[in-house]
């Protein structure tokens, strides 16, 4: 029969043992925050992506209940560059209207900013940083995520509120829910209503083309908070959802 010191001695032994297992052999939980599509909000990407050589833009929809869960991508009238995306000032705010019309939360609609880029390469750049930065910086949380035409993606999840800050997060596409067939008929429809080349649009002589094809995303005047403004009037304050 052990003796109590023993006992006391083959616990110190034990717990020094448990102390130097090596850092990499511990177990830590794997972070669930992830940005995932639908397989029919993926593949009109996809679609949209390869249906010309500029860049295209968008706003990922969101079901209230999981706000990181793309299940469907809309596009605004835009003029492209291999470059750059300009959002048309009033195509945004009447997109804006028509998601509040349909009794959706801004954190539905107006968070996950989408673009391709028709390089291999899916890092931001100077002018992706900058659009984020005064389009979104102001809101609660929002994301920029980009899709290259080689298959890369770069996703990063933004947040101003406390300290404020930003991580990149994994992306997926998500088959465990029901989703809808493919539809590139509307898709290749939606494509020629609203993207332009920024050439194209100075030619037609667009109203407001000149003002927005030299911006990156929105006018110098407008941010994507000012449209969110215009949509809050028809509706009491929105609380603030988790993610």
């Amino acid at each position: 029969m052990k003796t109590p010191s023993n006992k006391l001695k083959n616990r110190r032994l034990k717990l020094r043992r448990l102390l130097r297992r090596p850092r990499e052999n511990r177990v830590r939980p794997r972070s669930r925050t992830r940005l995932r599509f639908s397989p029919t909000a993926w593949a009109k990407l996809l679609y949209l992506r390869d249906r010309g050589g500029t860049e295209v833009g968008g706003f990922g929809i969101a079901p209230a209940a999981d706000l990181l869960y793309v299940e469907d991508v809309r596009l605004v009238r835009q003029a492209c560059t291999v470059v750059s995306v300009a959002f048309d000032d009033l195509s945004v705010a009447e997109f804006f209207d028509e998601q509040v019309d349909a009794g959706r939360r801004p954190e539905q609609f107006g968070r996950i900013w989408i673009h391709t880029h028709p390089g291999e390469s899916a890092e931001p750049s100077c002018v992706d940083e900058e659009t984020f930065a005064r389009a979104f910086g102001s809101s609660d949380w929002s994301v920029m995520f980009i899709l290259a035409r080689g298959g890369k993606t770069y996703c990063r999840l933004q947040f101003s509120t406390g300290p404020g800050g930003g991580f990149q997060i994994p992306v997926a596409v998500d088959f465990d829910r029901e989703f809808a067939a493919s539809d590139a008929k509307s898709w290749s429809l939606d494509y020629a209503n609203c993207v332009r080349a920024a050439e194209e649009f100075a030619r037609l002589g667009t109203p407001g083309a000149a003002s927005f094809a030299d911006a990156a995303l929105f006018g110098p005047e407008q941010a994507l908070d000012g449209f969110q403004e215009s949509a809050l009037r028809k509706e009491p304050f929105f609380d603030e959802r988790p993610l």
